[in-house]
């Protein structure tokens, strides 16, 4: 079945069949931004309610840009940015249980997670709360667990999957069932499995506390393009990828029975690779094309075709890369379904989704309880087994983000620690010793500095 022959099927009963894209006006967007130009397919963009975070050229290392939303308009070119990277950066991701805590990738091997405050920047930030060092290449995907605290999965060029507890800075699980590079990753609705696609045309449902592949599939698309893939909130499992004509390609998959596709359908005979973005609550998915000026959306349903062709929105300009908002972020009071926020060469466009409606009323079916900033089980939980659905919010009258919200940690987390950064695996010794040894330290370094400086006349300066 054609992308083409599909859109012109019977049309259908839907609440977001008219949905449409508009971008927001030009005052309310961001300006002068140098987004990164290094080759990795990752969306360069991360987006909650309070921040939007953009990958940005550097020199001398990897920089990423954070500003308030509030902070539209041009960007000045002394901004200050978050700069402890010591190669460019592949990949962000805010966590999902705290607005103002953000993860980062890297080129140097490393990922780090980084303390955001609430107002805007006055200095650059260089000192992570936790550093995580654990890959041998470079570090190319970075994502939360969905309901668990402080649970981080990265993965690397040298094809291993690390899980980090990001309170203590240690690995908890590492897998190495991937023979090479790992394209894309993503975690099921409670965080129980994750799916990989990688280059060795493999798609691969992973249980991480067992650590072992559940299900695998080769070639779900033909090509050997990159392929992504994203769990729906039925368990199924969204692909895109390229025919063996260099096509572009979607599929529905059911990881309990990989033979057949649910649905598989040719888009374009475009190259960029497209990255999915999904909507549980609508069950929705965004397809969107590096490289494109355009963005499809599909809804996903239990009638046949299964994923129904809704519109695409199209504008001028080719996208770098594309941020998404949580649910918790969109504006209700104007039926807004989502906000996707569209990098060009310099600058960061909002498009806000829309459903049309005349009623100023709160629209209950558009606007399901959502997941919410609360993480239903702590680290150790889960790794001992245990699985919880996200805690849903209300979206009736809006979700107002907390200004700073407290973290419940471990005794040993060391996000309460804001000042202090903290390396984990073979550097963590190093920050091991107790409160009293270290002011000792610091005296004996400080009297130290002193008697050099009497020595040298510093204080005393020479009479003639």
């Amino acid at each position: 079945l054609s992308f083409f022959s599909m859109s012109r099927s019977i049309v259908r009963q839907s609440k977001f069949r008219h949905v449409f894209g508009q971008t927001v006006k030009a005052e309310q967007g961001y300006d002068d931004i140098r987004v990164s130009k290094v080759t990795w397919d990752s969306s360069f963009c991360a987006v909650n309610p309070k921040f939007l975070a953009v990958i940005v050229e550097s020199s001398g290392g990897g920089a990423f840009l954070v500003l308030p939303l509030s902070k539209s308009g041009r960007v000045d070119k002394n901004y200050p940015l978050v700069i402890g990277h010591s190669g460019p950066v592949l990949d962000i991701d805010w966590c999902p249980h705290d607005d103002n805590i953000l993860a980062s990738c890297s080129e140097d091997c490393t990922a780090m997670v980084w303390q955001i405050p609430d107002r805007s920047l006055t200095s650059p930030i260089s000192d992570p709360i936790v550093i995580l060092e654990g890959h041998s290449k470079r570090v190319g995907i970075v994502t939360w667990h969905p309901t668990a605290r402080n649970i981080l999965l990265t993965a690397g060029s040298d094809n291993l999957i690390i899980i980090w507890n990001v309170g203590t800075g240690e690995p908890l699980i590492t897998m190495e069932d991937h023979p090479d590079l790992i394209y894309s990753i993503s975690w099921n609705r409670n965080g129980s499995l994750f799916c990989t696609t990688c280059k060795d045309r493999r798609l691969r449902v992973c249980d991480p506390r067992k650590r072992e592949v559940v299900a695998e599939r080769l070639a779900p698309h033909e090509g050997i393009r990159p392929m992504r893939a994203i769990f729906t909130r039925d368990g199924n499992i969204f692909t895109t990828g390229f025919t063996r004509m260099s096509q572009r390609e979607l599929g529905l998959w059911d990881p309990t029975n990989f033979e057949e596709p649910i649905a598989l359908l040719e888009l374009d005979t475009s190259n960029g690779v497209l990255l999915p973005y999904y909507d549980a609550d609508a069950n929705m998915v965004y397809l969107c094309g590096k490289g494109d000026s355009s963005i499809r959306y599909f809804e996903i349903t239990d009638e046949p075709p299964y994923v129904h062709y809704l519109s695409t929105f199209s504008s001028k300009e080719p996208q770098r890369g594309m941020g998404f908002m949580p649910k918790r972020g969109v504006d209700v009071s104007k039926c807004e379904i989502a906000r996707l926020f569209k990098l060009l060469d310099k600058k960061c466009e909002p498009i806000t989704m829309t459903v049309p409606r005349k009623s100023d009323l709160f629209q209950d079916d558009l606007y399901p309880d959502t997941a919410g900033p609360e993480p239903a089980m702590e680290a150790e939980e889960w790794l001992n087994g245990r699985d919880e659905d996200p805690i849903l919010v209300s979206m009736r009258g809006g979700y107002v983000a907390p200004k700073n919200r407290e973290l419940k940690v471990a005794k040993k987390n060391m996000l309460d620690s804001r000042p202090t950064t903290r390396r984990s695996m073979s550097a963590l010794e190093t920050n091991s010793l107790p409160v009293t040894d270290k002011l000792t330290n610091t005296y004996i370094i400080i009297d130290r500095y002193l008697r050099l400086c009497i020595d040298l006349s510093i204080f005393f300066p020479h009479p003639y």
